[in-house]
């Protein structure tokens, strides 16, 4: 259970255009910014964030980007942002075929090998200690340019700070993320931990 409850989203009228950005990324607006809404320019700060991270007119397709994410919340721990991460790779284009394949991602005919480099430099980047090596950066060097590279760090580091949080105050696990990491995830432990009641 949750250490600290989500407000509801009209608590804080100024944050209506903020919410936007994250209903539109997953459908709702997550428990994780209605409880962070006691502090509104953090949710301010972290909206702009969100919209540099993951722009509309990156070089890295914003589906692949929320994979990123969630192997990065893999690596943290955090099976909150793990679930959430798949939600918002599902709407921006990933198909339920590729994510329910996501724990084969290594030998899957759903990813290519950039995309096997790039999820295996978000479990790296996503360790406590670093886990990027010159030899992993290398291969991301093969198969990414360093634009791109950048968005994909920068994927990492926005859930790093989400995986902090959330892990952090037990955020109660939404219905829909917590379906699709029972469908996806469960096959390899994932099982809500502390964010289902």
């Amino acid at each position: 259970m949750a250490h600290m409850q989500p407000l509801d989203k009209s608590t804080t009228p100024e944050l209506a255009d903020d919410f936007a950005i994250f209903e539109k990324i997953l459908g709702f607006v997550p428990n994780s910014l209605l409880t962070m809404q006691r502090k509104p320019e953090m949710v301010k700060a972290f909206g702009v964030l969100t919209k540099a991270v993951m722009s509309d007119d990156g070089a890295v397709d914003l589906g692949f980007m929320r994979l990123i994410a969630h192997f990065s919340s893999r690596a943290a721990g955090c099976q909150y942002c793990e679930a959430h991460s798949l939600i918002a790779a599902n709407i921006h284009g990933v198909s339920q075929e590729k994510l329910d394949a996501i724990w084969e991602y290594k030998t899957s005919e759903f990813y290519s090998e950039a995309e096997r480099v790039a999820l295996d430099f978000a479990l790296a980047a996503g360790s406590v200690p670093n886990g990027v090596t010159p030899e992993l950066f290398a291969q991301m060097r093969e198969h990414w340019s360093e634009n791109q590279i950048v968005e994909i760090l920068g994927a990492v580091c926005l859930y790093g700070f989400l995986n902090r949080w959330n892990d952090s105050m037990a955020t109660d696990l939404e219905e829909s993320p917590n379906a699709m990491g029972k469908r996806v995830l469960s096959q390899g432990g994932w099982d809500g931990g502390k964010h289902v009641k």
